[in-house]
């Protein structure tokens, strides 16, 4: 007994000094992990923890000492509201960045708590181009944003998908009203021949669409776009088809995930939905980020759901910015965080002066024989 007390004694005293030398850099995760999306806030949280667990086996250095990662996870439930109190529970906590929010209603709000606290933060997925002109330099974000995917949307509607009587819904908040708005500029803006024979309205908490898709069906549209999420999109694609509206079925990446399959059912059709996705894989990147579905599968069981690989690489980038900055001071590295260039599983990360992604690339998907199916990566 008196030999092995000792014994833990000798490895106490070698290991004070090296536990005294770990500095514990906190980072905040913020997304919806209950409510109508918490799939795809699971889907980024599972992101951000692989990013942890790597950068934690990595043993390295800041500084000069050697750190460990911890992840402050938090939930908004999609609601602003819970999403700044929340924010304000991630600055009380002092940590060093913020990876999130995941939806552009929440992102804006909390945006301003992070500034003002003078805390990084990088969003996966808000795509609303508010984010980033309200002139707040501690907000970035890793994907292309509605300006960019919207026109694209619009660009592809018209000249490839061939629609001329387009029928417009969003469900009124930030990322669905600012992701429709930006659809309309694109396809408006590319044939004068372009209609937009009816716009209608919904929310986020919609299950009964028959009003509005009644009023659509009267105007004949060949292609009906919606903005916001798969929770709401699956269930609309369901009701058009009870209706009788056999329109193109269009929107952004809030729709664009393997959810809506089990959404819509058989609703969703063969080729009949087109959307987007915020960030393309090409050529050079694609066993990056095959090598990344195959360590999320074999750590948490599942496939990626939509951004976990923007989740992880957008904490990556921030933990990047840290060692080349020599600290995890939120007021040293920031300014290295605007000039990094990172290469990630979704391709090379910098940003531009606003805090978007520079030159963000897109993914526009349709959905055959029950999968997801890529059409093309766009910029």
């Amino acid at each position: 007994m008196i030999k092995n007390s000792i014994g833990a004694l000798t490895v106490l005293a070698v290991a004070v000094p090296v536990v005294a030398q770990e500095q514990v850099i906190r980072i905040g995760h913020v997304g919806p992990i209950t409510g109508a999306i918490a799939h795809l806030g699971k889907d980024n949280e599972n992101g951000a923890k692989l990013a942890i667990d790597e950068l934690n086996v990595k043993n390295l250095q800041i500084g000069g000492k050697k750190v460990k990662f911890e992840l402050l996870t938090e939930d908004d439930a999609a609601d602003p509201k819970q999403g700044t109190a929340v924010a304000q529970k991630l600055v009380d906590a002092k940590v060093s960045g913020v990876i999130g929010h995941l939806n552009s209603g929440t992102t804006i709000p909390a945006s301003k708590i992070y500034f003002d606290a003078g805390i990084p933060q990088i969003s996966p997925s808000a795509t609303n181009t508010k984010y980033t002109l309200q002139g707040f330099n501690t907000a970035f974000r890793v994907v292309a944003n509605d300006g960019q995917l919207g026109s694209t949307l619009g660009r592809y509607a018209v000249q490839i998908a061939k629609a001329t009587n387009i029928a417009v819904i969003d469900d009124r908040t930030a990322y669905g009203q600012g992701v429709a708005e930006e659809f309309i500029k694109g396809a408006s803006g590319k044939s004068k021949a372009v209609n937009i024979v009816a716009r209608q309205y919904t929310n986020d908490k919609a299950t009964d669409f028959n009003a509005i898709l009644t009023a659509i069906k009267a105007k004949n549209p060949d292609l009906v776009f919606f903005g916001g999420m798969d929770a709401v999109g699956g269930p609309l694609l369901r009701q058009m088809k009870q209706l009788g509206i056999n329109a193109k079925f269009m929107g952004g990446d809030g729709i664009c995930s393997q959810d809506l399959l089990k959404l819509a059912g058989d609703a969703v059709g063969e080729g009949q939905v087109i959307c987007a996705e915020a960030g393309g894989i090409e050529e050079a990147n694609k066993q990056r980020m095959a090598d990344f579905r195959n360590n999320y599968k074999k750590k948490f069981g599942v496939d990626v759901t939509l951004y976990a690989p923007a989740t992880y690489d957008a904490l990556m980038t921030m933990a990047q910015a840290m060692v080349k900055a020599g600290s995890s001071d939120p007021a040293k590295y920031l300014p290295v965080l605007a000039k990094i260039q990172h290469q990630g599983v979704t391709g090379l990360i910098s940003f531009d002066e606003k805090g978007d992604i520079k030159d963000g690339a897109m993914t526009i998907y349709t959905y055959r024989g029950g999968k997801r199916e890529q059409i093309a990566v766009t910029r």
